[in-house]
């Protein structure tokens, strides 16, 4: 990790690095709350409980094909202190590639402010792929939970996995439904 961006260490990303991630496919997604605070309640005899801040993640996450295009939304469950769920991308290879060939490069001293503000479109998640939906869903959840003073953070980063056949998809959707029931095998337990 001896790459720098302006003076600073970078984190690697977690994405799979020659995937775009606004193709059509099914993504199983986990996002966890910041040092996995029990912030959307508690699970009791194996079922949810949700808070408050649990029942706008929930509400929030079915709002999210109301807001990205091409998108169906599989299994989904809010745990104490993440959410699992099903994204599935459907009718975007005709437009996920536009722009995707600009080259990354730095922006210099030398560069105009609109070379500086192409440069941050060029390095910034395209729209209606699986981080700028992730983004705008997490930013909504701690948007509202902000107005009702709910004490709620996420931690900045999400998980995905690329789902790649019917077996995986339907394992995985089975996982996210019998979490709660399993809550105690649950590794953020």
């Amino acid at each position: 990790m001896s790459e720098k961006f302006k003076g600073k260490y970078r984190n690697e990303s977690a994405r799979l690095q020659n995937w775009d991630y606004g193709s059509d496919a099914a993504y199983f997604i986990t996002i966890c709350t910041k040092d996995r605070e029990h912030y959307f309640g508690e699970i009791q005899k194996g079922k949810m409980q949700v808070s408050p801040a649990g029942a706008i993640a929930h509400a929030l996450w079915f709002e999210i094909k109301n807001h990205a295009k091409n998108i169906e939304l599989g299994e989904f469950v809010v745990m104490p202190n993440h959410v699992h769920g099903i994204l599935i991308l459907d009718g975007n290879n005709d437009i996920a590639n536009i722009g995707r060939d600009v080259a990354c490069n730095v922006p210099t001293e030398t560069e105009t402010p609109n070379q500086k503000n192409e440069q941050m479109t060029a390095i910034s998640p395209k729209s209606n792929t699986i981080s700028s939906i992730i983004r705008s869903y997490k930013s909504a959840v701690t948007k509202y939970c902000n107005r009702l003073e709910l004490t709620f953070a996420w931690q900045p980063r999400f998980h995905d996995h690329i789902i790649r056949n019917d077996e995986s998809f339907h394992r995985i959707s089975e996982y996210i439904k019998n979490n709660p029931a399993n809550w105690h095998e649950d590794k953020f337990y």
